[in-house]
């Protein structure tokens, strides 16, 4: 998304713990083009608790790697967190096929987030395949954005006759699973891994006992990320209160 530069001088944000903000510099953004988007890093101090990182995704933090930030920009409000309840969620015909479809031929282990040659393998062609921006990640690459963590964070491997094809990365809060990156195998497009994914991490919230899955920012213009509200019903983070949004804009 943005690669940290350091503020001169620090700014440190007082709080439980206190965040120092690394990075907080206009750029383009990286979802709509021709705007600008500013999206302020921070580190917290120390690594967060469950409570502690469920206020901050409550208030519409996201995680990347160390840092969290949230949307500053300055003329644009296009970025809407968005969140499912589990409880009342009910997935639409499509999702239940991709559900079906995927619970008959993948199998899906629970564990500490990875590092190895496979995985930034699969991570460069999902990038590639469905044009997610230039260049490719390395070992350190993807150690830093998708290993590294301030919280508790966790990964789903999903496994097609023992071969790897998808990984979802995922931080759990006392109240709430959030959604932080997923990639996978283009050639497997039939499985719709990326719903998949989600549902999965629905029935992970249940188990556990937790209200919310956090599913990032929803963008109704940036293509890529209209999928969020096919989830209904959801709820977005708008002028600093949750809404619940019970009907899809564009219907199926």
């Amino acid at each position: 998304m943005t690669r940290a530069s350091p503020v001169v001088p620090p700014r440190i944000i007082p709080g439980t713990p206190p965040e120092i903000v690394v990075y907080d510099e206009p750029h383009e953004c990286p979802y709509v083009p021709g705007r600008v988007a500013v999206l302020p890093l921070r580190v917290p101090s120390r690594r967060l608790t469950g409570d502690e990182l469920e206020q901050r995704l409550a208030a519409g933090d996201r995680r990347q790697g160390m840092f969290l930030y949230r949307t500053a920009c300055p003329e644009c409000r296009a970025c809407e967190p968005i969140r499912l309840d589990v409880q009342s969620y009910q997935p639409n015909r499509s999702q239940r096929r991709a559900l079906a479809r995927g619970d008959a031929r993948l199998r899906y282990e629970v564990g500490p987030p990875l590092l190895d040659e496979a995985r930034v393998e699969l991570y460069n062609r999902h990038k590639q395949l469905r044009e997610l921006g230039d260049g490719e990640i390395d070992l350190a690459g993807y150690r830093q954005f998708l290993v590294m963590t301030c919280c508790e964070s966790f990964e789903i491997r999903y496994m097609l006759d023992d071969k790897l094809v998808a990984v979802a990365l995922a931080d759990r809060s006392t109240d709430a699973l959030s959604a932080v990156y997923c990639f996978y195998d283009p050639s497997c497009e039939d499985l719709s891994l990326g719903t998949y994914s989600i549902l999965k991490q629905i029935e992970l919230c249940r188990t556990w006992g937790l209200r919310y899955l956090y599913l990032g920012l929803y963008i109704g213009d940036c293509e890529r990320m209209r999928y969020k509200a096919r989830f209904l019903p959801h709820e977005r983070l708008l002028d600093g209160r949750w809404v619940t949004v019970e009907r899809a804009e564009n219907p199926e």
